[in-house]
């Protein structure tokens, strides 16, 4: 049946030798998914090695098929796990590099007889320190807690959320402070440069036009505007040194 499918690629014959080892790509995704969720999915990855096997398979190499169809759909499944359930981007190496820390570990501890050291496992491994340390941090992005988890209740029984415990830059703490200080600082000023302000920065009004509503020049303006402009400077200067 595998040859003739592998020669004529039926549908029919595909759909039989599927359900023929159905039962070995269930019983490989189990193996590997420990309880997790995500279990339907290495079904699928695992169905997809047992196609690759039943295309790929060649009965002059004395292997019985499932022999040869065992460690390509391991395989995949392998894959999909180091690829894709991650919570966040992690590089290759570290993907691999981490089994072959576990093994390390256990191996070490078996002939120390206690808990290795990192330069023990990195000198076992023939790896830098820094690729031990990197990987070990990086193993705990395996599984992240959702944000909408709940950790606990408050005091009126509502449930309490991993979000609602993170904090948020609260840009208003600053422009109340900056409004404080410039409050602060116009107290230098006299009445008319305060109108100036108000009229030429806040009311979008020009020199000309300042001019003319408080029935002065436009060079006085100017100038007016300059030393308000400079003792403000002043001002703030001294109230940020003080403040510290």
């Amino acid at each position: 049946m595998i040859k003739e499918f592998q020669e004529t690629g039926d549908e029919e014959l595909q759909t039989k030798l599927v359900m023929e080892y159905e039962s070995l790509v269930h019983a490989l995704a189990r193996k590997f998914s420990r309880g997790q969720r995500h279990d339907e999915d290495l079904i699928q990855v695992g169905m997809i090695g047992l196609l690759a096997a039943l295309r790929r398979f060649d009965p002059s190499f004395g292997r019985s098929f499932e022999s040869f169809a065992v460690p390509t759909i391991v395989g995949e499944i392998k894959r999909f796990i180091r690829d894709k359930t991650w919570s966040v981007h992690v590089p290759r190496r570290i993907k691999e590099l981490g089994p072959k820390i576990k093994n390390a570990v256990e191996e070490l501890t078996t002939e120390l007889q206690r808990s290795p050291q990192v330069e023990e496992i990195s000198a076992y491994l023939g790896v830098s320190e820094e690729e031990i340390l990197e990987t070990m941090e990086m193993g705990k992005s395996y599984q992240a807690l959702s944000v909408d988890r709940s950790i606990e209740a408050d005091d009126e029984g509502s449930a309490v959320t991993l979000l609602d415990l993170v904090g948020s830059v609260e840009s208003g703490y600053e422009k109340t402070d900056q409004q404080m200080l410039l409050e602060k600082a116009f107290q230098v000023l006299t009445e008319r440069e305060k109108q100036i302000l108000q009229l030429t920065y806040f009311d979008n009004l020009s020199q000309k036009e300042t001019g003319e509503q408080l029935g002065i020049s436009q060079m006085h303006v100017s100038r007016l505007q300059r030393r308000a402009l400079q003792k403000l400077k002043e001002s703030i200067r001294i109230e940020a040194t003080e403040a510290f």
